[in-house]
């Protein structure tokens, strides 16, 4: 029994003193190494197995056959059966954002159409005016997998309760547009469109538009009104086409992106898809990266992944390395311009360049190194924004050729120093103040340019007698000599540059 005792006593007393030593032991470790905070998500990388564009560089045939071995029109008739209501709550679901460069939520904007009809059917308008510099993801979608959007159009117009969609096709897009044609051909040969689409109930057409190759066109209204005939021009809203749209019917305008996603949401679900990204950032996007890259492409890949991640793990980096880095377009050129500083750590999604003084647009990356001369490349820009500007609205029609005459007499150095705020006021002017975003899409790489590259302009101004233009004048990547000097000559209104020659 003494021994016993003992025994319980010394456990008693072991069990403190261990009690005793985890606490010490734990105090010191805590003050010797504090606990570690919680990694941050890394973005990028994304996987083959969740890309949604799986015949993006045409590796396989982009008829129907093909497109259904990959997974295109899989369940579709499934899908429609639960319901538009469904439909619209899992884009909403998704996160999903319009790709086409305004960003706007895609399941709230579908869910503007009306439930019940006034006797006027609904219509599905997609935008395929692909016409912003640098941008050249949808032709990828349309050339090389044409049945992700054929699909995505009778999806999406049933979730409107759409009759018909109207794919309007940018009219420089001639081989996309018999590829898309001849897909459309194809679904109505199999039943997926017409009367009771896939078995479905639903009767449903599609409609292939060309446009005449006019840029304000992009803009939804516009598009309408060339869709109706008329000449391309921008409507005052409201009425909003969700109430008035082509034919005085209620119309969704989206972008060919958006509706291509859309399927393979609806199969994997918004919440799959919602966890690429960031909040408020959801999914996978379509980059169309070109400029001074070692490999231009258009790749898809996670929202939110950093610009500099993007080039060097994609494009194999900036040409002559990271350092001969000058400035980023990061979304189309109607958004303003970065600095090296600003790409080294922005992340490209909607929300992070917005706060840069920038915007995400179409994700079109023009890459710009040391060799360009910022102010003719906005210059070039602001000649693009005055040659396409409609002509409605007063400060666009007359600021776009005030922005281009002191850009051109800024290159050349013949501007005064008074002008630069002079010319950022013009662009204040112009912004908001139009009945279009064409008006905001020509001031904002002006003010790009004041913003991050203002010493360039002074520095030009200050020394306008030692400027050479053959200093940034762009050479082929063949090495190949220039060889259209008569054909620019004749045609570039006096604003070209050849190498070793004056203006």
């Amino acid at each position: 029994m003494v021994v016993r005792g003992s025994m319980r006593s010394a456990g008693k007393l072991l069990s403190r003193a261990a009690a005793r030593s985890r606490a010490v032991g734990s105090r010191t470790l805590s003050t010797a190494a504090p606990e570690a905070p919680p990694l941050t998500r890394v973005y990028g990388g994304l996987k083959d197995q969740d890309r949604i564009f799986t015949n993006l560089y045409g590796e396989q045939d982009w008829r129907i056959k093909a497109a259904e071995k990959r997974g295109d029109w899989y369940m579709t008739k499934e899908i429609m059966w639960q319901g538009p209501d469904w439909i619209v709550n899992e884009m909403k679901a998704s996160g999903l954002r319009g790709r086409g460069g305004a960003g706007f939520p895609s399941g709230l904007k579908w869910s503007f159409m009306p439930k019940n009809t006034d006797g006027r059917p609904s219509f599905l308008v997609v935008n395929a005016d692909e016409s912003e510099p640098g941008t050249c993801k949808d032709r990828e979608i349309m050339r090389k997998d044409p049945h992700k959007l054929v699909e995505g159009c009778l999806l999406a117009g049933y979730a409107m309760r759409a009759r018909a969609a109207y794919i309007y096709i940018r009219g420089e897009y001639f081989n996309e547009a018999v590829v898309l044609d001849e897909a459309i051909h194809e679904a109505y040969l199999a039943g997926k469109l017409g009367a009771n689409a896939c078995g479905s109930g639903y009767d449903f057409d599609i409609y292939l538009h060309r446009g005449a190759g006019a840029y304000i066109c992009g803009e939804e209204t516009a598009l309408i009104e060339s869709l109706e005939g008329r000449q391309g021009k921008p409507r005052m809203k409201p009425p909003f086409p969700a109430n008035v749209g082509v034919f005085g019917c209620p119309t969704t305008v989206t972008n060919v992106e958006t509706i291509a996603v859309a399927p393979t949401i609806l199969r994997r679900g918004g919440a799959w898809f919602a966890g690429f990204g960031r909040k408020n950032n959801a999914g996978t996007k379509l980059f169309a990266i070109s400029g001074h890259v070692n490999s231009p492409k258009v790749v898809e890949e996670e929202m939110s992944i950093p610009l500099k991640d993007l080039l060097e793990r994609h494009c194999g980096g900036v040409r002559g390395g990271w350092d001969q880095l000058q400035a980023v377009i990061p979304g189309g050129s109607s958004v303003p311009v970065l600095d090296i500083n600003d790409c080294k750590d922005v992340l490209m999604d909607f929300d992070d360049l917005k706060s840069r003084g920038s915007g995400l647009g179409t994700a079109a990356v023009t890459v710009m190194d040391k060799s360009v001369d910022m102010i003719a490349a906005i210059r070039r820009l602001a000649h693009f924004y005055k040659h396409e500007s409609c002509g409605q609205c007063t400060p666009c029609r007359e600021g776009t050729n005030w922005l281009e005459q002191l850009l051109v007499r800024m290159e050349s150095g013949e501007a005064d120093k008074r002008e630069i705020p002079m010319l950022e006021e013009i662009t204040r002017q112009i912004e908001g103040h139009t009945i279009c975003a064409l008006g905001d899409a020509a001031a904002w790489p002006v003010q790009g340019l004041i913003r991050r590259f203002q010493h360039v302009v002074e520095d030009r101004i200050d020394n306008a007698d030692t400027f050479d233009p053959a200093q940034y004048f762009q050479h082929a990547w063949s090495g190949q000599p220039f060889t259209n000097a008569d054909w620019t000559k004749a045609h570039g209104d006096g604003k070209t540059y050849l190498a070793g020659t004056a203006k």
